[in-house]
């Protein structure tokens, strides 16, 4: 292993040979005039694409206006029989507001690893969904929260505002991103396989992953 790492670092070091120390990466262009989607300009198909991807992950994939996302989000709690969910700061309140009998924990410093696995469910946001792969990003905005609230309860509630967070691909969605927040990529439940592969789900996040995709007006 370490004569291979040895390989790859010393060719990594003879291709950045001439590169002066000083030098930046933006300070040389690189031409990107690839193709950055393979998804026609009709946020209907994308829609439907997005939707197609994240329910073949085995995501389960919900359509609504927003006005019947409240009603939605306490059908799905309810659905799961969680009596808590956890909700990051910044989440509209309106999303819980049918959420009747259903003890809210706010994510702060003080909730502890102990409490915050014995919480049923967690509600969020996300910055961005990607229709080709089928893809959620979190960034850790105040309607997402810390990364922790997405990984350690079993069950996720993830709200898409829809066709303004909803992308078509990769390239697309990078440029929306902010490479120093914390990233969180999500493609369908937590999953692994092992080499019989036999799938076992919730190894290192939610068995369930409930996907709203809310029509907005913004």
């Amino acid at each position: 292993m370490s004569g291979s790492r040895d390989v790859v670092l010393g060719r990594v070091r003879r291709a950045l040979a001439d590169v002066p120390a000083s030098e930046r990466p933006e300070d040389v262009p690189v031409p990107r005039d690839y193709r950055a989607t393979h998804t026609d300009d009709d946020p209907a198909r994308t829609l439907d694409l997005l939707a197609a991807n994240l329910a073949d992950y085995r995501a389960r994939v919900h359509h609504c206006g927003q006005d019947e996302l409240p009603s939605l989000v306490a059908e799905l709690l309810a659905a799961q029989g969680s009596r808590s969910v956890v909700v990051p700061t910044g989440l509209p309140p309106a999303w819980l507001s049918r959420a009747e009998g259903v003890e809210v924990v706010t994510d702060d410093p003080g909730l502890t690893h102990a409490r915050l696995d014995a919480v049923g469910s967690v509600i969020t946001g996300c910055a961005v969904a990607v229709a080709e792969t089928g893809t959620l990003v979190l960034d850790a905005s105040p309607d997402q929260g810390g990364r922790r609230i997405s990984l350690i309860p079993d069950h996720h509630i993830c709200v898409v505002r829809a066709p303004g967070q909803v992308v078509a691909s990769v390239p697309l969605a990078l440029p929306r991103l902010d490479p120093a927040r914390p990233l969180t990529w999500i493609s369908g439940p937590s999953a692994t396989s092992d080499i019989e592969l036999d799938r076992v789900e919730g190894v290192h996040g939610p068995r369930v992953l409930d996907v709203i995709i809310a029509t907005t007006d913004d």
